[in-house]
C-alpha cells in the first residue's frame, strides 16, 4: 500500500505536503510519531473523510477508521453499536465481537455504564465489526491498560485484514509488525 505526493490542509495548516509512505499489505503497521505531527489527518484522508491531493493512492477497497473519540451513542447498548453496524442476518456476530476486545457480558449496558477504556475497547469492536479491507485505527488503546492491548491486538492480527494504527504506547512498537516513525508538521518520514 502506498500514497505518493499526499497534500491536505487542515485549519489552514499544510499537514501533509507532497508526503510519500509505502507500508506492508498484511500485518499490523505501526504510524509512530508525536502528538500534533500528523498522523490523524493522514489517517481520515485514507479513510475519505479529509480531502487532499496526491499523485498516487492504492489501499485495498473500504478503508475502516476508528475515531481518537469514542463516538458512541449514549442510548444504545453495547451491542446494538455492533448490531448497527452489521447486516440483520449477522446480529448474531455481536457478543464474540465484544469477546475479541475483552467486554463479554457487557452487551446490554449503555456508554454511561462503561469505564473510559471500556468504551474505547466497545468503539473498536464497532469498528471491527465493520469489516473492509484496510483497518485504520487512531490509537485505539487509549485508557487501556498494556496487557489487555497486547491480547486485543493479537486477536487483531488474527482477523488477517491489514492495520496501519496510531498510538503513543510504547508496548505497541513491539506488537508492531512494522514501526513508521514520523514527524511533523508536516508530516513527514524520519529515517532512523
Amino acid at each position: 500500500m502506498r500514497v505518493e505526493g499526499m497534500t491536505a490542509a487542515y485549519g489552514g495548516v499544510k499537514v501533509l505536503d507532497n508526503f510519500s509512505l509505502s507500508w506492508p499489505d498484511k500485518g499490523i503497521t505501526l504510524l509512530s510519531g508525536p502528538s500534533g505531527c500528523g498522523k490523524t489527518t493522514f489517517l481520515r484522508c485514507l479513510a475519505g473523510l479529509q480531502s487532499y491531493t496526491a499523485r498516487a493512492v492504492e489501499l485495498p477497497e473500504r478503508p475502516v477508521i476508528l475515531f481518537q473519540e469514542d463516538r458512541l451513542l449514549p442510548w444504545r447498548t453495547a451491542a446494538q453499536h455492533i448490531t448497527d453496524v452489521l447486516p440483520r442476518e449477522r446480529w448474531g456476530e455481536a457478543e464474540s465481537w465484544l469477546e475479541l476486545v475483552e467486554l463479554s457480558g457487557e452487551g446490554a449496558h449503555y456508554p454511561k455504564a462503561l469505564s473510559g477504556g471500556m468504551k474505547r475497547r466497545l468503539a473498536l469492536a464497532r469498528a471491527l465489526a465493520c469489516g473492509g479491507g484496510l483497518l485504520l485505527l487512531d490509537e485505539p488503546f487509549t485508557g487501556v491498560d498494556g496487557d489487555r492491548a497486547a491480547r486485543i491486538l493479537g486477536r487483531i492480527r488474527d482477523l488477517e485484514t491489514p492495520v496501519l494504527l496510531s498510538g503513543h504506547e510504547s508496548a505497541l512498537v513491539a506488537l508492531a509488525d512494522a514501526v513508521l516513525p514520523l514527524d511533523g508538521p508536516p508530516l513527514r518520514r524520519v529515517e532512523g
